[in-house]
């Protein structure tokens, strides 16, 4: 009977590093691109160009910057736990269930690169 792994080999973590190397790289550009839009520089000066810009009202205006900060907040956090990712990698626990201590699934990493729960212990943790 075959030894169930408890690891990741080498090879496979630089596969997810390189993974989570463009992830962070997209979710970065992506939180420029909000940080931009919550300060106006990229704005092009539309803002007094016609009645069409000052339509919506100002209440709206302040939930849509709120929606942007909160956005840009939920992908800081998501940058924070690529980073993490990164680091397990280099300590080579990365895709270890920090509750079952098995290995979580390639298919799962590979969608949730910053997964640190098997899909059971997920599961577990909704009941």
């Amino acid at each position: 009977m075959a030894k169930e792994k408890t690891r990741y080999s080498d090879e496979e973590l630089q596969e997810f590093k390189e993974l989570i190397l463009v992830k962070l790289a997209e979710a970065k550009e992506d939180l420029d691109l909000l940080q931009g839009s919550l300060s106006h520089k990229d704005d092009h000066g539309t803002d007094d160009t016609g009645r069409t810009f000052n339509m919506m009202e100002d209440g709206s205006e302040t939930l849509s910057r709120e929606e942007v900060a909160q956005l840009g907040a939920r992908q800081e956090k998501f940058i924070q736990n690529l980073k993490n990712a990164l680091i397990r990698i280099e300590n080579k626990t990365y895709g270890i269930c920090r509750v079952t201590g098995k290995l979580i699934r390639k298919e799962r990493l590979k969608l949730v690169p910053h997964a640190t729960l098997s899909i059971d212990a997920k599961n577990q943790q909704g009941s």
